[in-house]
C-alpha cells in the first residue's frame, strides 16, 4: 500500500470545506434532500457542475438517477456499455475528454464510485474545471472526490434506514411480501478487511422466497451462511427469516456450530412443528490458520477454488434440514485453506437452474463460470454481478428456484480492487 499522501494549499482547504458542509447540513436532513446536499457542497467546494447521484437497481443491472434540486432528468443507464457504469463495476474514477464548459472554460467529467466501505451502492458524476481542454484533474482533487464519495455512500447508507426514497428508486418492479421480509435481513453485498473479502448475491431480485445469506466477522473468524426454506412464497420466506434471526442469536451467544444447529432447528421446530424446514450451510473460518470448519444441513456443499481452478467439493455429512432434526450427533468438516483460495456457498438453486438447451447448469457448469472469471481477475463482487448477468439473466435461460451464493476469498488480494485507487496509490 503507499505512502499516506497529505493535502496541501487550497485543495485541502476545499477539501474541508466540503467535509465539513455535507456532515454539518446531513445531521438534519431527510433521505430526500441528501442528492442536493451534496450537489450544493461540490458546487460551493470544487465548483463542481451536472452533479448527479446514481444507485444500483436490485439486480445491478442498470443505474437509477436519484432527483434533487437541480439536476436535470436522466434515464437509468446500464452497467454494462456506460461510463457510469464502469466505474460502478470497476470501483475505479472513470473520465470522458475536456470539453467547452457553460462559462467558456474547459470541464472535464467524472464518475466516482459511491462505496460504503467496499460495497458498492452507485456512482458520483459530475464535472469539474480544469486549465484546458487537454488537462487532467489533478491527483489532490481525486482524491478528494474519492473520499467524499465514500462519505457520501455512507449518508446513503444510514440515510436509507429513515425513508424508501432509495428503496423505491432501486427497484424496477414491486418486491412480493416475501422479498420485502428476506431482504430486510440480508447484510450487505460485500464486505471486506486486509486479507478478506466476503461478497453474496440473490435472485430473483424481485420475487425470491426462501433463500438468504448471512456472514459475520469477528476478532479471530469469519461466520458464513446460506439458508434455503422449505417450498415459496411468503411460507418460505417466513421460516428462513426465522433460520437467520436464531443463527444470529446462536452466533452472538458464542455457540459452537453443533450447539449453533441444534439451536437454529429447535427454533424452527419450535414454531412450524415439523411442517417446515430449512436446508443450509453454517461455517466458519479462522481468519489466521485458514482453518474452514462447517455444518451441512442438507445442504449442496460449497465449491473451494484455488488460483483459476475449482479444485474441491466441500463435502461434510449431512445432519437433517434445520427443523427436521432427529438426533444424532452433528459432523463437523473442516478444511485448512492456502493463501490465495476462494470458497462458494450457493443454494440448489443456482446448479439447478436451466440453460437453453433444457439441461441444467449443473455444479460443473458453476465451476467453468468460477474459473473463467478466475482467470479475468475479477474480484468476489463483480463475479456474482456477472453471475446475474450471464447465467441467471440471459435469454434462453431460467430459474426453478431461488438461486443464493456467498464467495468467500481468503489472502487472495481482492480486496485491494474493492478500494478507491487514490488508497491503493
Amino acid at each position: 500500500m503507499s505512502e499516506q499522501r497529505h493535502l496541501t494549499g487550497e485543495v485541502a482547504v476545499a477539501a474541508a470545506r466540503l467535509f465539513d458542509g455535507v456532515l454539518r447540513r446531513t445531521h438534519l436532513s431527510a433521505p430526500h434532500d441528501v442528492a442536493g446536499v451534496v450537489a450544493g457542497e461540490l458546487r460551493e467546494a470544487l465548483g463542481a457542475g451536472e452533479v448527479q447521484l446514481w444507485l444500483a437497481g436490485y439486480e445491478q443491472a442498470g443505474l437509477v438517477p436519484v432527483p434533487g434540486p437541480g439536476t436535470v432528468r436522466r434515464e437509468v443507464q446500464p452497467v454494462d456499455g456506460s461510463m457510469a457504469g464502469r466505474a460502478f463495476s470497476t470501483a475505479g474514477v472513470v473520465g470522458a475528454a475536456a470539453e467547452p464548459g457553460p462559462d467558456g472554460g474547459a470541464r472535464r467529467r467524472l464518475w466516482v464510485p459511491l462505496l460504503d466501505g467496499t460495497d458498492r451502492l452507485g456512482v458520483l458524476e459530475l464535472t469539474l474545471p480544469v486549465a484546458a481542454e487537454g488537462a487532467r484533474v489533478e491527483q489532490d482533487v481525486l482524491s478528494v472526490l474519492e473520499r467524499c464519495a465514500h462519505l457520501v455512500a455512507m449518508v446513503v447508507a444510514s440515510k436509507d434506514m429513515y425513508g424508501d426514497v432509495f428503496a423505491r428508486l432501486q427497484r424496477a418492479e414491486p418486491l412480493t411480501v416475501g422479498s420485502e421480509m428476506v431482504r430486510a435481513v440480508l447484510p450487505p453485498q460485500t464486505y471486506a478487511t486486509d486479507d478478506l473479502v466476503v461478497s453474496g448475491a440473490l435472485e430473483p431480485a424481485y420475487d425470491n422466497g426462501g433463500d438468504a445469506f448471512d456472514y459475520a466477522d469477528d476478532e479471530e473468524c469469519l461466520h458464513l451462511a446460506v439458508f434455503d426454506g422449505m417450498g415459496h412464497g411468503l411460507a418460505a420466506s417466513a421460516v428462513t427469516t426465522l433460520a437467520v434471526a436464531a443463527y444470529r442469536r446462536a452466533r452472538r451467544t458464542g455457540l459452537d456450530l453443533p450447539a449453533t444447529y441444534a439451536e437454529v432447528d429447535a427454533a424452527v421446530a419450535g414454531q412450524f412443528g415439523g411442517d417446515r424446514h430449512v436446508t443450509a450451510v453454517l461455517a466458519r473460518l479462522d481468519r489466521a490458520t485458514g482453518a474452514l470448519s462447517w455444518v451441512s444441513a442438507g445442504h449442496p456443499p460449497p465449491l473451494l477454488l484455488r488460483g483459476t481452478r475449482v479444485v474441491k467439493t466441500l463435502r461434510a455429512r449431512p445432519s437433517f434440514p434445520l427443523g427436521w432434526s432427529f438426533g444424532g450427533d452433528v459432523s463437523v468438516a473442516e478444511e485448512v485453506l492456502q493463501s490465495g483460495d476462494a470458497v462458494l456457498l450457493y443454494t440448489d438453486g443456482l446448479v439447478e437452474a436451466r440453460r437453453e438447451d433444457g439441461e441444467l447448469l449443473g455444479v460443473e457448469g458453476l465451476s467453468d463460470f468460477l474459473e473463467q472469471q478466475a482467470a479475468a481477475g475479477q474480484p468476489a463482487a463483480e463475479t456474482l454481478r456477472r453471475l446475474r448477468r450471464t447465467i441467471l439473466s440471459r435469454p434462453g435461460v431460467s430459474l426453478r428456484d431461488d438461486a443464493t451464493a456467498l464467495l468467500v476469498e481468503w489472502r487472495r488480494g481482492g480486496e485491494h480492487a474493492l478500494v478507491p485507487q487514490t488508497v491503493e496509490g
